[in-house]
C-alpha cells in the first residue's frame, strides 16, 4: 500500500437521549455535517440496564435514508407500515432502504441479560430518495468472517476483504461495511478507492491507526480518514482491538434534514412531515 491515510479528525461519542428515552452514545451526526458525506449518524446503543434501552423506538417515519442496524448482543424487534415484522439477532444485521417513505418501530430486547447493537444512517442520492423502500435482513451465520494472516478477522457485511464479499449488496453509496477484530499487536491493512471517504469507531480494546502516530485510540472513538491515500493500517495495542469500519463515495448534495426525515430541500422536508400528518405519507 503505496501512501496511508492520515487521521483528519476524532471524535468521542456522547451520551444522549433518543426514541422514548434511550440513553445511547452518538460518534457523529447533524452538527457533522458534511465530514462523514455519505453517511450521515452514527449510533452506540450498547446497554448494560434495561431500564436504559426498553422503552425502544415506537412508530416514527423515514423518507430518504436508509438505516444499517448492526446487533452485538440481544436483538430488536421492529415492524412496519408495510406489514413487515421480525427481529434482529445477535451479530445480524438489517440495512432498510427507507426510500420514498416507511413507518416503522424498533424496540431493543435482552438475550441472557445483554443488548447492544450499532445504527448507522446512510444518505440517498436525489436520485433514488424517493425509490421504492426494501429491506435486506441478514443472519450472523450469513456474514463471512476472513481470517488474515498475523492475527486478524473480519466480519464483512458488504464490501470485500482478501476476496470475499459481503452479503448486503446493491448500494447506492457503494459502501463497504467490516467488523475488524485484532489480536494483540496484530496489523490490519485495508484499501480504500480513491475519492471515498473512510472511517472507524472503535469499541473494544485499542489500537494506532496510523503507523506513524502512537495514540492509543480505544472504546467510543470514531476516526475520520483524511482524503488521499491507498488506504489505511490499523496496529492493535497489548490487550487487542475491535472496531467497525466503514467507507463510501460522497454525494455532495445538499442536505435537509428534519428529525427521521432527511432530503435535498427544506420544502421537501416540509412536505414529508405535511404528508406523514395527514396520513398520504406511505406511497402505493
Amino acid at each position: 500500500m503505496s501512501e496511508i491515510r492520515a487521521i483528519a479528525r476524532m471524535f468521542v461519542a456522547r451520551e444522549t437521549m433518543e426514541g422514548a428515552g434511550v440513553r445511547l452514545h452518538r460518534a457523529f451526526g447533524y452538527s457533522q455535517i458534511p465530514l462523514f458525506d455519505p453517511f450521515l449518524m452514527f449510533d452506540d446503543f450498547r446497554g448494560d440496564e434495561p431500564k436504559d434501552y426498553l422503552a425502544g423506538f415506537p412508530w416514527h417515519p423515514h423518507r430518504g435514508i436508509e438505516t444499517v442496524t448492526y446487533m452485538l448482543e440481544g436483538r430488536i424487534e421492529h415492524g412496519d407500515s408495510m406489514g413487515h415484522a421480525g427481529d434482529v439477532p445477535a451479530g445480524g444485521v438489517q440495512w432498510m432502504t427507507a426510500g420514498s417513505g416507511i413507518i416503522h418501530q424498533e424496540m431493543p430486547k435482552p438475550v441472557n441479560g445483554r443488548m447492544g447493537g450499532f445504527q448507522l444512517w446512510v444518505n440517498l442520492p436525489r436520485s433514488h430518495k424517493m425509490m421504492d423502500p426494501r429491506y435486506q435482513e441478514i443472519q450472523a451465520d450469513d456474514i463471512p468472517v476472513v481470517m488474515l494472516p498475523g492475527g486478524v478477522s473480519v466480519r464483512v457485511i458488504c464490501g470485500e476483504v482478501g476476496g470475499v464479499a459481503g452479503p448486503v449488496k446493491d448500494l447506492m453509496a457503494d459502501p463497504e461495511y467490516l467488523d475488524v477484530t485484532l489480536e494483540p499487536d496484530a496489523v490490519f491493512s485495508h484499501p480504500v478507492k480513491p475519492g471515498y471517504m473512510a472511517a472507524a469507531y472503535v469499541f473494544g480494546g485499542a489500537g494506532c491507526f496510523h503507523p506513524d502516530t502512537g495514540d492509543a485510540l480505544s472504546n467510543r472513538t470514531m476516526i475520520l480518514f483524511g482524503e488521499g491515500g491507498s488506504g489505511i493500517s490499523v496496529r492493535a495495542l497489548e490487550e487487542g482491538c475491535r472496531f467497525l469500519f466503514f467507507s463510501g463515495i460522497p454525494l455532495r448534495e445538499p442536505i435537509a434534514w428534519g428529525g427521521p426525515i432527511v432530503m435535498n430541500t427544506d420544502a421537501e422536508v416540509r412536505q414529508a412531515l405535511a404528508e406523514y400528518r395527514n396520513g398520504t405519507f406511505i406511497r402505493g
